[in-house]
């Protein structure tokens, strides 16, 4: 595979970071900023109001975004564990020879984004969400990726909502057992935020919210009070609860001023979810969603835009500025780069990453991105904001047609789909990766 670009592209990310720190530092000094990373689980745009869906109510959310931005071209991978090693390496997932399922690089841990946060001064904290080992058989692996405190639910496990089985600070949790998780979650950041401790802080809130109940457990995990599993709207719900009572708690401390919150999820919608138990069996139900005006199943474990196109909003007083939104690219590389720039803090020697600081873009400039990458198995794609090319030769004019029904073929591209074919072929070609034209 040929790396070079990415070294060049690392070396020039260095120099950017030099020469835009004035810029940054202007906006982002007052005192060192915070940063609140939340990572909502399975949800597409028709998810949030705000970005267009009808089906659900997240009055929040919604004023989140009226208080700041809305990115509307973020994508991520189009499921849970690949985007989540992106986020943390700052890497596409061929990178790291794509991670098997529920694992974590051991030669990435000292190289997180926490870790490196945390050698330039920060605190450091996650809580919902891991899905990087099994914690129960290494409950240091946090500690190892950079996270000076955790509150994570064991992932394959137990439960993550009624009577969870939780993981603290190295140790299991007791006396959970009428608990509900995403309480527990929330409330570990807010006292975790609270301690006295004058350094900045870096949170990383991976929510268990909208993620149905693990199903490879020996018996189901328990119903909730009404005998059976939430339903997709009322995790939608209680997801905007929850942001909304972790932004009160922010907008009330001394934090309000200097705290960057990010909010964004890891993949679309799914197209169904683990509805209730009956005995051993669990069943499913669909998930259809009303997004500006049109019903659509979930597009998780997709490369279409229901399944990586992922809604995104920037919240910091003062430094977004409230009510717009932004047409500049973001892929999940990106937030390494991003919170390094953010937190003043530098890339470990010879570490290379593929993310591109989107600082510019928060505070409402271009962007140095022009493309973003997203993969699953063994099918990617590189696109803009209008076209879309997959490494079989399928191209899209994705502003048209974004459910991807009509590719454009080499005898049947225009001068315009045959421009935008070859530049994003080079740039795969650039990133090492094969191609099959059909």
């Amino acid at each position: 595979m040929n790396l070079n670009h990415i070294h060049r592209h690392t070396a020039a990310f260095v120099c950017m970071l030099t020469l835009a720190a004035g810029f940054v530092d202007q906006a982002f000094a007052k005192k060192p900023t915070n940063v609140i990373l939340i990572l909502a689980d399975d949800v597409g745009f028709e998810g949030l109001g705000c970005f267009g869906g009808r089906s659900y109510q997240t009055p929040r959310l919604d004023d989140l975004a009226s208080q700041g931005m809305k990115a509307m071209h973020c994508y991520s991978m189009a499921v849970c564990h690949p985007t989540r090693v992106c986020l943390l390496t700052g890497k596409y997932p061929f990178r790291t020879k794509n991670p098997k399922w529920g694992s974590f690089p051991k030669d990435h841990e000292s190289t997180t984004i926490a870790s490196v946060l945390k050698d330039a001064g920060y605190r450091t904290a996650v809580s919902g969400k891991w899905q990087l080992s099994l914690l129960s058989k290494d409950l240091d692996q946090p500690h190892r990726m950079g996270f000076e405190q955790y509150c994570l639910f064991g992932w394959h496990e137990g439960p993550r909502y009624h009577s969870p089985m939780i993981f603290e600070n190295g140790k299991q949790r007791d006396g959970l057992e009428k608990g509900y998780g995403p309480d527990e979650y929330r409330k570990f950041i807010e006292g975790f935020i609270s301690q006295d401790d004058d350094r900045p802080f870096f949170v990383f809130y991976s929510m268990a919210l909208c993620h149905d109940v693990t199903d490879d457990l020996d018996a189901p995990v328990p119903h909730g009070p009404d005998g059976r599993y939430l339903n997709y709207s009322e995790m939608i719900a209680d997801m905007d609860k929850q942001v909304g009572q972790l932004m009160q708690f922010i907008q009330s401390s001394e934090h309000a001023d200097n705290t960057l919150v990010i909010f964004t999820t890891d993949n679309g919608t799914p197209s169904r979810y683990i509805a209730r138990a009956e005995g051993e069996k669990l069943i499913r139900l669909p998930i259809e969603s009303n997004l500006n005006g049109e019903m659509r199943l979930g597009g998780k474990g997709k490369l279409t835009d229901a399944g990586t196109r992922a809604p995104t909003i920037f919240w910091m007083p003062e430094v977004v500025e409230a009510g717009t939104e932004t047409d500049q690219l973001i892929d999940f590389t990106d937030w390494y780069a991003t919170l390094l720039d953010v937190g003043n803090a530098r890339l470990p020697r010879g570490y290379q990453i593929d993310g591109i600081s989107c600082v510019d873009t928060i505070l409402g400039d271009s962007s140095e991105r022009t493309v973003a990458f997203a993969e699953h198995g063994k099918r990617y794609f590189l696109r803009d904001q209008r076209w879309k090319l997959y490494n079989n030769g399928d191209l899209y004019d994705v502003q048209a047609g974004p459910d991807e029904s009509m590719p454009f073929g080499l005898k049947t591209d225009s001068r315009a789909s045959s421009l935008a074919r070859r530049r994003l072929s080079d740039q795969m070609r650039k990133m090492g990766l094969p191609q099959t034209i059909r």
